[in-house]
């Protein structure tokens, strides 16, 4: 059977991004934080949270790490989803998956330039014999 980890960042962050605080450049914040666009979530809620890069960042790149997840196999692909949004000056948006036993990340997907300033979504499906975080 499949399970999610739900994330929606109503509260806090969730489980699958550690709890501690965010890396530098990554704010929580909503449609209403005066920070500009977007102006909603995903659903058109003004007021519900999301995760944005501060406008002061737009000079360098944030990371946002994952917990460590357990090896997949033929029952259990890892499946991460995501909704994201592209404005026109920010750059591009890229994720990484690095195994235990490896030093570096492995860019596994990245977007940038199309399909600006409106939410898209986009699920990627994970294969790895070992730990691994994304």
């Amino acid at each position: 059977g499949s399970s999610w980890n739900n994330c929606d960042f109503e509260t806090n962050l969730c489980k699958v991004l550690p709890e501690f605080n965010l890396q530098p450049g990554w704010v929580r914040r909503n449609g209403q934080s005066g920070m500009g666009p977007p102006y909603f979530d995903h659903n058109g809620n003004e007021s519900a949270y999301f995760l944005s890069l501060s406008s002061e960042m737009q000079s360098s790149s944030a990371v946002l790490r994952t917990n460590v997840f357990l090896p997949t196999d033929e029952e259990h692909l890892c499946q991460v989803r995501f909704h994201y949004w592209v404005s026109q000056k920010s750059g591009t948006l890229m994720v990484g998956l690095q195994k235990h036993s490896e030093d570096t990340v492995t860019n596994i997907w990245q977007v940038s330039g199309e399909l600006r300033n409106q939410w898209n979504i986009k699920t990627i499906t994970i294969n790895s014999t070992e730990k691994y975080e994304v």
